[in-house]
């Protein structure tokens, strides 16, 4: 067999249940492309290095791309493909992971005003596109694929809901959003109706000239435009810039530091954050809630407040 056709009967059994291996498909068929669709077992432990490798010095992808070809071997070896893993006994040092970043609200208004330089004479609707975009990531608490992925079907503006279909855990829900950001979606949408729509209500709600979606990677591209021409760079101690992901991290803390200041029980409403951000497990919710400055003051002015003392406001 092929190495292609080892990863298709690979991908097949796993898909059949129920896991989805989107990533994890895309390195396994670049990985058989490099080594010229050879068999498994003629492929070297020094092509795998390689390709783990990839370009420059080592990534976190390098964790994700050796997972797949764990995953890969293993369904190989108990077939009598291949008789041994040839994927490296220790990783290489790799760099830290980016710590999340929370985009104060001048930094968000300042990425909403900076979108305009998306503006083109080809397609006039891009710049609201995707503000539009930054207003759903942060106002609902969307992925960004989620939000990519939207259909305008998706989008009940009379019960100001949002369906999220199949999402990273083949599951479906339903995302309440506020009434503001309700009126920038109907405003957006009217203008959307405007260009083509290919699928009827099926067609995609963030669209291009062409009524189709964008694909992450354009839409990664344009945001590093906008942040730059936002002015805002990588934080301090990190080798990074602040990411479009991080809009959901940023909606995550925001709602905790505004349920403080009204003082809502928030180990009460912990779990219901982690069923709006589509999390399987509080863990998950927890880990999105950086210890900012304001975050860890509202949390020292709650626990002050039970302990009888006073503390300060900033």
């Amino acid at each position: 067999m092929t190495g292609l056709e080892v990863v298709e009967a690979y991908l097949a059994a796993r898909r059949a249940l129920g896991v989805r291996l989107e990533r994890e498909g895309r390195y396994l068929h670049q990985f058989v492309r490099e080594a010229g669709n050879a068999p498994l077992s003629d492929i070297s432990p020094a092509t795998v290095v390689r390709f783990l490798r990839g370009r420059g010095a080592p990534t976190w992808s390098w964790k994700v791309r050796a997972a797949s070809l764990v995953g890969l071997y293993r369904y190989a070896i108990a077939r009598g493909i291949v008789a041994v893993m040839p994927l490296p006994a220790h990783p290489p040092k790799l760099p830290p992971q980016q710590t999340p970043y929370i985009y104060s609200v001048v930094e968000l208004q300042e990425l909403l005003e900076a979108t305009a330089v998306l503006k083109n004479t080809v397609s006039h609707l891009r710049p609201l596109t995707y503000r539009t975009l930054l207003l759903l990531l942060y106002g609902s608490g969307l992925r960004v694929s989620e939000a990519l992925a939207l259909r305008i079907g998706d989008v009940d503006l009379a019960l100001q809901l949002v369906t999220v279909k199949n999402t990273k855990f083949y599951k479906t829900r339903l995302v309440p959003i506020g009434t503001r950001l309700t009126q920038q979606l109907a405003a957006y949408l009217d203008r959307r109706r405007m260009l083509p729509m290919p699928e009827g209500e099926g067609s995609a709600f963030l669209s291009s000239r062409t009524g189709h979606g964008f694909c992450y990677s354009q839409v990664i591209r344009a945001f590093q435009r906008v942040r730059s021409t936002a002015g805002i760079g990588c934080p301090p101690g990190e080798l990074r810039p602040p990411r479009l992901h991080d809009l959901r991290h940023t909606a995550a803390v925001h709602r905790v530091v505004a349920w403080y200041r009204t003082d809502k029980d928030v180990q009460l409403l912990l779990p219901r954050l982690a069923t709006y951000l589509g999390h399987v497990d509080l863990r998950s919710t927890q880990r999105y809630l950086q210890m900012t400055p304001e975050l860890l003051q509202e949390a020292s002015r709650r626990f002050a407040h039970y302990a009888g003392q006073e503390v300060p406001h900033a």
